[in-house]
């Protein structure tokens, strides 16, 4: 598997994820029409351009997502059981159609799980950047994962 197990993982560790994405009007009209979001912010160009960010931003939600799947193969790609929670997301600035979105990981802590001797629940740190450096999208998350066999 591409993912690391708990015992690979290190407190403190960081990692910078090589895969970037470029976010589409596509993306951003499906997923938010998708998901019954009405916000015009997402959907509605003359509404938007009467805005300070005078263009559609892209759904926060999908950006949360997005940041998630950048990390799959380089973290968790058949290492993970379950995500255990998201924390603390904050989006200190809006997405454009246009934009690319990448991440970089910190490993915040970890410990054994109580319940599941073959695994462990550790705690990682996103950050996305936009393709200027920017950051977009800031965001903890728990994640029960594998230990080896």
């Amino acid at each position: 598997m591409a993912g690391k197990y708990y015992e690979e993982l290190t407190v403190g560790e960081s990692l910078t994820h090589n895969l970037g994405r470029t976010i589409t009007e596509m993306d951003n009209v499906l997923f938010t029409t998708m998901t019954m979001n009405t916000q015009p912010l997402h959907l509605d160009q003359a509404f938007a351009s009467k805005t300070e960010w005078g263009q559609r931003i892209v759904n926060g939600i999908f950006t949360l997502g997005l940041a998630v799947g950048l990390t799959v193969a380089d973290l968790t790609e058949g290492t993970l059981i379950a995500n255990l929670g998201y924390e603390t997301i904050k989006h200190p600035h809006p997405m454009f159609h246009g934009d690319t979105l990448y991440v970089t990981t910190e490993v915040v802590n970890k410990r054994e799980s109580k319940s599941r001797p073959n695994c462990g629940i550790v705690r990682f740190r996103h950050i996305g950047r936009n393709q200027n450096g920017t950051i977009v999208i800031d965001f903890e998350r728990s994640a029960l994962m594998k230990k080896r066999a």
